[in-house]
C-alpha cells in the first residue's frame, strides 16, 4: 500500500529504530511511547488488522517477534502485548501491528 506509514517503514523508506527484523517482520520503537519499552511488531506485507486474513506464518512470525523484541529489551520481568482493531478500539495506522509494552509494572488495567 503506497501510502502506508508501516508499509514506507517496513520497505526502509522511514528511518526507525528498528529492534528485530527478519523476512516476514519487522519491530521499531514507537514514536509516541506509553511505557519505558514501546515497540512495534508490525508485517512488511500489509494487512489491515487481525481479522483481515492474515496467513498462520505470519501471525508465528510475528509471536517470534515478540519474543525477540522482550529478550532484546531485557523484559524478563513481564510486558504487555496489545493489538487494536478498528478505528473505535484506537487503530490509527490501518496496518497491522502488535504492541510490545513494558520496562515498568503495567499493573492490572487494561492498559
Amino acid at each position: 500500500m503506497s501510502d502506508c506509514i508501516f508499509c514506507k517503514i517496513a520497505n526502509h523508506e522511514i528511518p526507525s529504530t528498528v529492534v528485530y527484523e527478519d523476512d516476514v517482520v519487522i519491530a521499531f520503537d514507537d514514536l509516541n511511547p506509553q511505557a519505558p519499552v514501546h515497540t512495534l511488531v508490525v508485517p512488511k506485507a500489509h494487512y489491515e488488522n487481525i481479522v483481515d486474513g492474515v496467513p498462520a506464518e505470519t501471525l508465528a512470525a510475528m509471536a517470534n517477534a515478540v519474543a525477540e523484541v522482550a529478550r532484546a529489551k531485557g523484559l524478563d520481568q513481564g510486558f504487555r502485548v496489545i493489538t487494536n482493531t478498528g478505528a473505535a478500539a484506537g487503530q490509527t495506522v490501518m496496518h497491522l501491528h502488535w504492541h510490545v509494552l513494558g520496562g515498568r509494572d503495567l499493573g492490572e488495567g487494561l492498559v
